[in-house]
């Protein structure tokens, strides 16, 4: 069993917090969350591809609070971080499930290689932290950029590896081998991170002047804002969102807004650049029944068009990305 600590915001520092979802709500979002893909997978998924669907390295949280003072959503009481880095660190998947992660991911993340090309300007080197199997790492090599990976899992280290990547194993406080690069980007772990605001630090110095940071992270004021309807008429609709966007039972340690990363970031060295509003990278796969893929596919797609055209810009999305550079523009 893991062991908890009852924390302060780790963004500010504010011990005060509301309560978005306590103990026996976090249960009735399991229950959806295996309701809603139990009709949406095939009976005969095997149990390995419920990984990042219903199934998540990190237990479902003992309640999740939002800070009243930056808005940040997080769990309180919260997983010690040395047990949470040896669950990630020791966690092993089967073969397949990485195949079929690293051709999902290397599909959806050509838009992620051909965003930071534009907001840099340039194709130079680059660092992603929590490179997992290498989907970016292989999309930013065809879009000309010199990328390597780091990563505390062994398991997908060696997959990364053998798809041809340049992946070390280690965290970002403790790697520093005095290069410095163009970009670092953080894509979909910088959330889970004990200490988003020591990884923002330690991000800045690994970048050259003018360097940029490209964060990508669950936007927590989607999730508190949509979950509100999970007991109305909108139920259905509500539980597509988050289900489709991993963030029914907030399977996250922090859920970033576009308010807080932003003043995170701009505390630690960074202005930031460009904020985008986004959705999951595309989970189906042949074990998906088609209606469901069509389904995921026409939500996620409906909900960039609201983010990127309506009034209220990222805030609508459930996921957030952010490109700062280092040290202001250049």
């Amino acid at each position: 069993m893991p062991t908890y600590e009852l924390a302060p915001c780790p963004v500010c520092a504010s011990r005060g917090a509301r309560e978005v979802a306590d103990a026996g709500d976090v249960k009735c979002e399991v229950e959806a969350l295996w309701e809603f893909h139990t009709r949406r997978l095939r009976p005969d998924t095997p149990p390995e591809r419920l990984a990042d669907r219903v199934a998540f390295s990190q237990r479902p949280p003992v309640r999740v609070v939002q800070c009243d003072a930056c808005g940040l959503v997080y769990r309180n009481p919260r997983e010690c971080a040395g047990e949470l880095s040896a669950l990630y660190a020791d966690e092993v998947q089967d073969h397949a499930v990485l195949a079929s992660l690293f051709e999902n991911q290397r599909v959806a993340y050509r838009a992620q290689a051909a965003r930071l090309t534009r907001e840099t300007g340039v194709r130079g080197t680059g660092l992603e932290v929590g490179s997992y199997v290498g989907g970016f790492l292989t999309a930013a090599r065809a879009h000309g950029w010199r990328f390597e990976g780091l990563d505390i899992n062994e398991c997908a280290t060696a997959f990364a590896r053998s798809r041809g990547c340049t992946v070390t194993i280690g965290d970002l406080q403790s790697f520093d081998d005095g290069r410095r690069f163009d970009a670092v980007a953080i894509w979909n772990c910088f959330d889970q991170l004990p200490d988003p605001r020591g990884a923002a630090s330690a991000a800045r110095t690994l970048l050259k002047p003018g360097g940029m940071l490209a964060v990508r992270v669950p936007n927590g004021g989607f999730y508190v804002a949509v979950r509100k309807l999970l007991h109305s008429s909108l139920a259905p609709i509500a539980r597509a969102l988050l289900a489709h966007n991993n963030l029914l039972t907030f399977p996250y340690r922090h859920g970033f807004t576009p308010h807080t990363l932003g003043a995170l970031l701009e505390d630690t060295g960074f202005r930031v650049q460009r904020v985008i509003g986004d959705t999951l990278v595309p989970v189906a796969d042949e074990w998906t029944r088609p209606w469901a893929a069509w389904e995921e596919q026409t939500v996620k797609r409906g909900v960039r068009t609201v983010a990127r055209l309506g009034a209220l810009g990222a805030r609508a999305a459930p996921w957030i990305e952010m490109y700062a550079r280092a040290g202001g523009r250049e």
